[in-house]
């Protein structure tokens, strides 16, 4: 008998593509401008030295500054090695029953490889043909569930109001929010954690921050649903920060003037990005994030919408442009298209005016 019948075997995340070179990145939703001056100068200023000691295990530093820009407690705030980390940690902490979490078929691709590398029953619930979710489909029994908003790959953001009410219709179910991309327009449940305990919302430094290749991500929640996440963490891995990370995080939550002007240079980007590409015969949701999930009904003789999606993606790769294409069923007719710098997003709409 091989080792192999003992191996849990999943089928991993995809990641975006990371190419080398120069090449005009718009896969992976990243942020087209630098973080923090602040940042850069506390990276400067780090005694190499304390490197060669362990991290604080409890992120004092970093959890106290986040829960200060937010105007919350503490005993509210968690910390990981980005949000993947901590959504991960949420999966082995909350979701420890017999039944079914739920999720929607179009959302973040890693939540049901969590699941399954977890043992997590689940089920996926459809969204609506706008892609947008209909709450009383999560009124029913469950383990617990988790809602990305605003939504990825779709960028649809639902109303706080339609989010409350599937907290309050699972009082014994765990809710998990997923705010990833919140800082783009969106309208946060953060508040909500006051009101509810069965919720815990989930941000990241890798978008509006500009920070993704320093992995930090954070979770609020009441006091006791972050005891539970740091009795796991514990129990997996206490040092789970590195040290350039936390000083690096904790410049980031200081310099608030830096975060609203990238940000506001994002969303104005994505505006008129949205009124390009819809000249261009492109439709897609009213997006919140800092992407565009297009589709386009196909401009050749008998041209699906994907098949248009996929020669577009092709043929823009060629040509040193990097969007994201998923050849999953329902989502096969768009690209998710990253904001880039203005310069960058004008060569794209030239190339995409050729390619049509």
């Amino acid at each position: 008998m091989s080792y192999e019948a003992n191996v849990r075997k999943v089928i991993p995340y995809t990641p975006g593509e990371q190419p080398e070179g120069k090449v005009i990145k718009l896969n992976t939703n990243e942020c087209p401008y630098p973080p923090s001056p602040k940042v850069e100068k506390a990276l400067k200023a780090m005694d190499t030295d304390t490197l060669r000691k362990y991290p604080d295990p409890l992120c004092g530093g970093l959890v106290s500054a986040i829960a200060l820009y937010y105007g919350l407690e503490k005993e509210n705030v968690f910390v990981g090695v980005g949000s993947d980390d901590v959504l991960s940690m949420c999966f082995l902490t909350f979701f420890n029953a017999a039944k079914p979490i739920l999720f929607p078929d179009i959302t973040y691709s890693f939540y049901d490889v969590w699941a399954e590398v977890y043992r997590i029953p689940f089920r996926t619930v459809p969204l609506r043909e706008d892609f947008t979710l209909d709450p009383e489909d999560y009124m029913t029994e469950n383990g617990g569930i988790v809602i990305a908003n605003p939504n990825a790959p779709t960028g649809i953001l639902e109303s706080p109001y339609v989010i409350e009410d599937i907290i309050k219709a699972n009082p014994d179910s765990m809710v998990i929010v997923d705010e990833a991309y919140i800082d783009f327009g969106g309208a946060t449940v953060l508040p909500l954690i006051k009101k509810y305990e069965n919720l815990v919302v989930v941000r990241t430094m890798s978008k509006s921050r500009a920070m993704a290749g320093m992995r930090v991500g954070y979770v609020f929640g009441n006091p006791k649903a972050i005891k539970y996440l740091n009795d796991v963490k514990y129990s997996v891995n206490s040092y789970t920060m590195n040290t350039p990370s936390l000083i690096a995080g904790i410049a980031a939550m200081e310099d608030d003037a830096y975060f609203e002007e990238i940000t506001g240079k994002v969303i104005a980007t994505r505006e008129w990005v949205k009124k390009e590409l819809k000249s261009l015969g492109f439709f897609f949701g009213d997006s919140k994030t800092n992407f565009i999930f297009a589709g386009h009904e196909g401009t050749r003789p008998g041209e699906s919408r994907a098949a248009f999606a996929e020669r577009i993606f092709l043929s823009l790769k060629e040509r040193n442009i990097y969007v994201r294409y998923f050849k999953k069923p329902r989502i096969d007719g768009y690209l998710r298209i990253s904001m880039g710098t203005d310069e960058e997003m004008r060569v794209l709409l030239d190339i995409l005016k050729e390619l049509i």
